[in-house]
């Protein structure tokens, strides 16, 4: 399966081939813009379109290297033609967030050295989960306005690939203490120019002017070494 949204995260709309349909609702294409859920993303939403007719998509998971679609609506067989359209506004706001995110991390982590152990991103907040001992409340929030900072910098950002053994020379790509699984061979990157550069499989926007800005909701302590961060984009 294509995943259109590597390569385009501005990719609105596009035709697919359906190459499977399991109990009428669960549908595998031969490439697809809709984003899994995945890595504290939430999936996309959206609708696939056959002969005028909709079949709104209502979630999307990835199941090994395979990409099923849920659609709310019966009808959709193997071998259909359809033009499948994202829910923009859902998703480019999920790509603030994530861009924020990076930047938000990185700037935590540059100021403390604190390793990211997770994250969640919703339509109207996110979350950062850090490993560290201590931590200062308003020192957060000083982290926070200095990221607003950055944003002011209009720095762009881009995504390529580089080949897994390419990509493990360099450890500051991997900001979640996680490890890759072995069939990962090649990783695409996401850098903000100049700032930071990590493997991610994410949405993301072009600069980080479109971010916006960052105000901090709270923080909480989650028990030994874990903190964790809630901001929002206005």
């Amino acid at each position: 399966m294509e995943t259109l949204y590597l390569n385009d995260c501005y990719l609105k709309e596009f035709e697919a081939t359906i190459e499977s349909v399991k109990d009428n609702k669960y549908v595998v294409l031969d490439k697809t813009a809709f984003y899994p859920n995945s890595g504290g993303q939430p999936y996309d939403t959206g609708v696939f379109i056959r002969h005028g007719e909709e079949f709104p998509v209502v979630y999307v998971g990835k199941f090994g290297d395979v990409i099923s679609h849920e659609v709310s609506k019966p009808g959709l067989k193997s071998g259909d033609k359809v033009t499948g359209k994202i829910d923009w506004d859902r998703r480019y706001i999920l790509m603030r967030y994530h861009t924020a995110a990076h930047l938000l991390s990185e700037v935590i982590h540059k100021e403390i050295g604190a390793r990211i152990t997770g994250n969640q991103l919703n339509t109207d907040k996110g979350r950062i989960d850090f490993d560290l001992e201590n931590y200062d409340r308003d020192k957060l929030i000083e982290y926070i306005a200095q990221a607003n900072e950055i944003i002011q910098k209009e720095l762009p950002v881009k995504t390529y690939f580089l080949e897994r053994e390419e990509a493990f020379k360099n450890p500051d790509l991997f900001s979640l203490k996680n490890v890759l699984p072995p069939e990962v061979k090649e990783l695409r990157i996401v850098e903000i120019e100049g700032f930071d550069t990590k493997a991610c499989g994410g949405t993301h926007v072009k600069n980080i002017k479109e971010i916006g800005k960052i105000e901090f909701l709270k923080a909480e302590n989650k028990g030994k070494n874990n903190r964790r961060l809630y901001f929002k984009l206005v």
